[in-house]
Order: structure tokens, then C-alpha cells, then sequence
């Protein structure tokens, strides 16, 4: 059974940094696609960053210059580093992969890892 397990988050002053991982587990033949999203209270979730498995990288304008995604294909594993954060990156931060697997591709998400910026 395919897994996406995420780590990383945590409480931070605003202007200060967190890197998140997420590492899937299982039977994997192949993985496209990894991104992060994002999900305030209150709020739709939201595309952060996304990679491709030839390295290229998509952002939300809001993280543009401040966050940077990145990928270990050997380890199937993707980061988030969040530099400069600010109040309003508080959220719950989701980590998403297009995954094939012995059941074919499927889109998997991680548990969610809770990012708290305080003021």
C-alpha cells in the first residue's frame, strides 16, 4: 500500500524558516507529479509549489522568492523549504504525488503537517 508520510512542521516566529519532507513508501514503479498545498481555517486548499519529475517547478505567486520545492527521486521524496515566513503562511500543509503503483497511477496525499507562523 502506497504512503505519502510528511514531516516538518512546527511553530515558528514570522521571518523565520521550516523545511518540510515528504517521503512515499511502498510498492512504486514510478512517481510524475509532487506538490504541496496548503488549507487555512476557513479557506479552499491551494496549490504551494509543485516539481515534475524532470525538475521543473510551479509556485503560488504568495511563495514565489520565499519557498522552494525540491526532489529526491531515489529516496521518492519531496521538500518544501519555507524561508521568510509570514502570519499569513499559517495552514495545514498537504503533500500530493501522481503515483504508480501494482494498482495502477493514482493520486495520493499525505496526512498533513500543521505550520503555525505567530507574529
Amino acid at each position: 500500500q502506497v504512503q505519502l508520510v510528511e514531516s516538518g512542521g512546527g511553530l515558528v516566529q514570522a521571518g523565520g524558516s521550516l523545511r518540510l519532507s515528504c517521503a512515499a513508501s511502498g510498492i512504486i514503479f514510478r512517481i510524475n507529479g509532487m506538490g504541496w498545498y496548503r488549507q487555512a481555517p476557513g479557506k479552499q486548499r491551494e496549490l504551494v509549489a509543485a516539481i515534475t519529475s524532470g525538475g521543473s517547478t510551479n509556485y503560488a505567486d504568495s511563495v514565489k522568492g520565499r519557498f522552494t520545492i525540491s526532489r529526491d527521486n531515489a529516496k521518492n521524496t519531496v521538500y518544501l523549504q519555507m524561508n521568510s515566513l509570514k502570519p499569513e503562511d499559517t495552514a495545514v500543509y498537504y503533500c500530493n504525488a501522481d503515483i504508480l503503483s501494482g494498482l495502477g497511477w493514482y493520486d495520493y496525499w499525505g496526512q498533513g503537517t500543521q505550520v503555525t507562523v505567530s507574529s
